[in-house]
């Protein structure tokens, strides 16, 4: 059984919370995200996704002086990613308040099965 979570990890929610930070380009895109997430983007998957957000108009791309071209979220990007991140950090403080009511109904079970041997 697979039990790597990382899967879950949405590569166009990464992308645009590295541009969050600021401008970069593709490369440093996949460096900010692997070094933040522990995700590797593969440059197929990073452009799949930066062709899908900029037709959405959640990123830009920047004039560029070299062969690397800049990104960068826009304000409707930026409305889309608060509200995506907002979602997520209910759905986690809901998960990780139920895992702690599972430890302390856990703790009462072995606690009264400990009594229940004394006795």
């Amino acid at each position: 059984m697979d039990h790597d979570l990382s899967r879950w990890a949405d590569p166009s929610l990464l992308v645009m919370t590295s541009l969050a930070e600021g401008p970069k380009h593709g490369y440093a895109i996949m460096q900010d995200v692997a070094a933040e997430s522990g995700v590797l983007l593969g440059p197929g998957t990073l452009y799949g996704v930066i062709a899908r957000l900029e037709e959405r108009g959640f990123i830009e791309p920047l004039p560029s002086d070299d062969r690397r071209r800049p990104y960068r979220i826009t304000a409707e990007g930026s409305s889309a990613l608060a509200a995506q991140l907002e979602r997520m950090r209910k759905v986690a403080e809901s998960g990780l308040g139920r895992l702690a009511g599972l430890r302390v109904r856990a703790w009462h079970v072995s606690v009264s099965a400990a009594v229940k041997e004394m006795a």
